[in-house]
């Protein structure tokens, strides 16, 4: 009997490669595209949104020799703080704000001084943060603004690329990520002193190294093939079970990470096909924005389930909060190992992670390993079609009316919560 493997939803709306964009005409580059549409002079190529922020940093610390600490939001991607560490710098952590994301401000003030080097606001999933803030403790400290936009290339924050409003902004390129080289990452800067700085540490620490740009254009290759909804059963869905099956939550969350992820510079084929592919991405921002926004509804009427939200921002996965951490471990007890594109965002707050060494800050971080511990995503793929996601949907409300989670309001605000919490 022939087989016939079966659809899987992936965990975030990449943006899917066509043949064309794997050969023929490349009318501007990657780069140049790229600028434009943020709308700055100039955008730098990395291998990585993790090598783009490690050059941002090694430049910056050359600005501001005795400042030695960057400030980050205690729940983050665990390769912000490797970042940090490979540009020779300490990670400082924050606690965040009471059910959210964002850094709270007084902690974030406290944690600011003469030794600051850059203060890290970032956009997680989509959703726009409070770079206001971050902008207003950094100026009064003199530390640089690092805006980490590594999940949110196309989002607008005050009628601006989010991204473009701190000193330095940086993107991820990765699989998955809309726009997608399947690893890279863009770096854009307002000064032209720091954009200079940028180029030379780039050269000086990112050179030639054909082993690793011949893996990443096979992983392209592939990247291209298997990024289908039949594709991805092999590609991402087998290899999460097998880590599931295995207590591997880290595995199962792509999340062993090291201090030596590649620098490299970015080669001429993978840099075509970013730019060939670029023209379908507002298209398909639009088209996952539109579908976002029809889906938000029914989840945040389940009673005890929170959806962020915003009007400007993208939309790889919509992010709920859930009543408590036991409910939420419910639900992904149901759904993780499904084919419905249900996940955790990170697994822990930056302090649990095994492999990280302690960090200032780390001790007293409650309201991110809250938000850790509450949090799941639901794909917004299109390859989720509305039946699937009808079935998500009921699957998180029976679990949570069956163990009697706190009924919270279907729609607006909680009390002391911020008013995109939704």
């Amino acid at each position: 009997m022939w087989f016939r493997p079966e659809r899987e939803a992936p965990p975030t709306a990449g943006l899917p490669l066509g043949i064309t964009d794997l050969g023929g005409e490349v009318r501007a580059p990657l780069t140049a595209l790229a600028a434009q549409w943020l709308g700055v002079e100039e955008a730098q190529l990395e291998c990585s949104g993790t090598a783009a922020l490690t050059v941002a940093l090694t430049a910056l610390s050359g600005h501001a020799r005795s400042r030695r600490d960057v400030v980050i939001p205690a729940f983050t991607c665990p390769l912000v703080p490797l970042a940090i560490r490979r540009a020779g710098l300490e990670p400082r952590l924050v606690d965040l704000r009471a059910g959210h994301f964002d850094m709270d401000p007084v902690r974030l003030a406290e944690a600011c001084n003469e030794r600051t080097l850059a203060i890290v606001p970032t956009h997680l999933g989509g959703r726009v943060a409070d770079v206001a803030t971050a902008k207003a403790v950094a100026a009064a400290t003199g530390a640089y603004v690092v805006e980490d936009a590594a999940q949110a290339f196309g989002a607008f924050l005050d009628g601006r690329a989010a991204g473009t409003h701190g000193d330095v902004g940086f993107f991820s390129l990765a699989a998955g990520k809309g726009l997608s080289i399947f690893e890279g990452g863009l770096l854009v800067a307002r000064d032209d002193a720091v954009r200079d700085s940028i180029r030379r540490t780039s050269r000086r620490i990112a050179g030639w190294h054909p082993g690793w740009e011949l893996r990443r254009t096979l992983e392209l290759a592939g990247y291209a093939a298997f990024y289908r909804p039949r594709g991805l059963g092999m590609a991402y869905g087998g290899p999460l079970r097998r880590a599931l099956r295995r207590g591997d939550l880290l595995g199962a969350a792509g999340e062993h990470f090291g201090m030596d992820f590649p620098l490299h510079r970015v080669g001429r084929w993978r840099r075509a096909v970013g730019a060939r592919a670029f023209h379908r991405l507002p298209l398909f921002i639009e088209t996952t924005t539109t579908q976002a926004r029809a889906r938000v509804p029914a989840l945040a009427s389940i009673p005890g389930v929170h959806v962020y939200s915003d009007d400007s921002g993208t939309w790889p996965y919509l992010m709920l909060l859930l009543p408590d951490e036991s409910t939420r471990d419910a639900v992904l007890q149901r759904l993780w190992a499904s084919r419905h594109g249900v996940a955790r965002m990170f697994v822990h707050a930056l302090p649990d992670y095994p492999y990280l060494a302690p960090m200032a800050g780390g001790d007293d971080v409650p309201n991110a390993r809250e938000f850790a511990a509450r949090t799941l995503t639901v794909t917004n793929s299109p390859w989720l079609d509305d039946a699937s996601f009808e079935h998500v949907c009921a699957v998180i409300e029976a679990t949570v009316v069956s163990r009697g989670a706190p009924a919270y309001p279907a729609t607006g605000t909680v009390t002391g919560l911020p008013s995109t919490f939704a």
